[in-house]
């Protein structure tokens, strides 16, 4: 009888209504994940080693078919609206009886892990999956993986119920579509059903801790974080595709963590364990340290296109989408802090890709600017990254991770601005989107150049620096970067139309302005004042 697979195992999923299951592997681990996920027709053994699994049509994150159950806990507390559909109760519990029901007599796997690094705010959590994949994803991407026999009686702060066979039917269920990523914070539980993405079951989990840690005075933050050998932390937010992984991933600092932080009185924790990475066009020669994980054991490969025959890779093709994806333990990655703590960040970096192609590339932001631009999260919606997008999208999305942050932006906001003036954070704006013009007509800044200002940066080679003000939103823009050509640092003189950049530049501005109304009310008047000069 193998140790995972204990008969008792399924006694121990009663509390969570789980009855007359079949097989249950518990804490299984990667060997046998993979076999599991194999002989069950799951997914593909690639040239290498890694998984290759892919997800059907939702082959990114679905956000129209997210809600939270309006209960006790949740009713004044969650920011309601687009992002956080009210989901009544009485509804889940039926939902979630007609899941349990999908259960019956099916194998099943559970994880029992943790979120948070930091011993001060470690939550366990546990995962419950219908796939072997889907719990290597979370082994992968959360922390603290337990042994056999381990935590089993324990009692977990947040549960995931995983079952994307499971498929909701709107006329019963009220719901959109077949799927559903519904969040109770009242029964602990996520549910997740009818998407084999595994992006949802992280994100499902970090809403949880963005909702439960402001109350423990921890600030939780959709970023990556790296640290320098003179113990110099750097966070780096931005929506997906704009660069957290590949920027933060350097060979010269140590990687804290890829997507998701706390920011304490204790300094910056990850809260996961793990890198779920962009891949598409991935290239040795750019980011060296995320291309050798694609072949390597441990390594699932989502929606990637291989040869039947030699099961080599194609990581330029993007047939089945372009949200290509990589999930692999930190440990992958050779220069991490093991400990996965830091200290209080020196610089923090807001990424955008602005696709309209008018912001520079880098620009030092003052304390009122670095609230405005936060408040704002200006970015583009990339290719893949959600259903429906297929090329890039202007898009706002506060505090740069909207969808995963149910409070009011205003919680956060104070509570960045809190820390960045005790800490003397410096804070920078860095377009990793378009020059030369908007999508289309421009091109992607090119990472090598990113890499340099971002580095410069870091270093403290622009504290001597002149910065010259950018006349249309009032940024303050260095007058050179070591290896950087100083064209590319000023946007508009990389438009050979000057009169089309700014026209541009007066759209995105306007936008700017509309966006911020909806906050008006609970920002202070110093802040609103310190977006773009023009587009009024």
């Amino acid at each position: 009888m193998s140790p995972f697979t204990l008969p008792e195992y399924a006694d121990r999923l009663t509390p969570h209504g789980l009855t007359n299951i079949g097989t249950v592997y518990w804490n299984a681990p990667t060997s046998v994940l993979y076999e599991q996920a194999i002989q069950r027709g799951e997914g593909w053994l690639a040239h290498d080693g890694p998984l290759i699994v892919h997800t059907g049509k939702y082959t990114g994150r679905s956000p129209e078919d997210r809600f939270v159950v309006e209960d006790d806990i949740s009713r004044d507390t969650v920011r309601w609206g687009k992002i956080n559909v009210p989901f009544p109760e009485e509804r889940f519990e039926r939902l979630l009886n007609r899941m349990y029901a999908y259960t019956q007599r099916l194998d099943l796997f559970v994880l029992d892990c943790h979120v948070n690094a930091d011993p001060d705010y470690r939550k366990p959590i546990r995962i419950i999956t219908e796939n072997a994949w889907h719990n290597l994803f979370a082994r992968n991407m959360f922390r603290d993986h337990h042994p056999p026999g381990e935590m089993h009686g324990g009692e977990p702060h947040f549960t995931v119920l995983h079952m994307p066979g499971f498929q909701t039917n709107p006329w019963i269920d009220h719901t959109n579509s077949e799927a559903a990523i519904i969040i109770s914070f009242k029964m602990k539980l996520v549910l997740i059903a009818g998407s084999r993405y595994g992006g949802e079951i992280k994100k499902s989990i970090f809403s949880v801790m963005n909702h439960f840690l402001p109350d423990e005075d921890v600030l939780p933050m959709h970023c990556s974080a790296n640290i320098g050998a003179d113990g110099d932390s750097a966070l780096f937010f931005g929506l997906s595709g704009t660069g957290k992984t590949t920027l933060s991933a350097d060979p010269h600092r140590a990687l804290i963590g890829d997507d998701e932080h706390g920011w304490s009185k204790n300094g910056v924790f990850n809260m996961e364990g793990g890198c779920y990475a962009k891949v598409i066009d991935l290239s040795p020669e750019a980011e060296p340290e995320i291309f050798a994980t694609t072949k390597r054991f441990g390594t699932i490969l989502e929606n990637v296109v291989f040869d039947a025959d030699t099961r080599r890779i194609d990581l330029a093709d993007r047939s089945l989408t372009e949200n290509t994806r990589a999930s692999y333990p930190l440990t992958s990655i050779p220069n991490i802090k093991p400990d996965s703590v830091g200290p209080h960040p020196n610089n923090i970096m807001f990424l955008t890709a602005d696709a309209f192609g008018v912001l520079p590339p880098i620009s030092r932001l003052t304390r009122e600017q670095a609230m405005y631009h936060f408040i704002s999260g200006y970015t583009s919606k990339l290719a893949g990254t959600e259903r429906g997008v297929t090329e890039p999208k202007a898009a706002f999305s506060a505090l740069f991770g909207a969808p995963f942050m149910p409070r009011s932006p205003a919680v956060y906001a104070e509570m960045l601005g809190e820390r960045v003036d005790e800490h003397n954070s410096t804070v920078w704006l860095v377009n990793t989107g378009w020059t030369g013009g908007p999508y289309g007509a421009g091109h992607r800044i090119a990472i090598k150049h990113t890499r340099a200002m971002v580095n410069a940066a870091i270093r403290g080679e622009l504290d001597d620096v002149d910065f010259e003000r950018e006349p249309v939103f009032g940024l303050a823009i260095p007058e050179r970067v070591p290896g950087v050509p100083e064209d590319v640092l000023r946007p508009r003189d990389t438009w050979t139309d000057k009169q089309a950049y700014d026209k541009k530049a007066e759209e995105l501005a306007a936008m700017f302005h509309r966006n911020i109304e909806q906050y008006a009310e609970k920002t202070p008047a110093e802040i609103l004042d310190a977006g773009p000069i023009a587009g009024n």
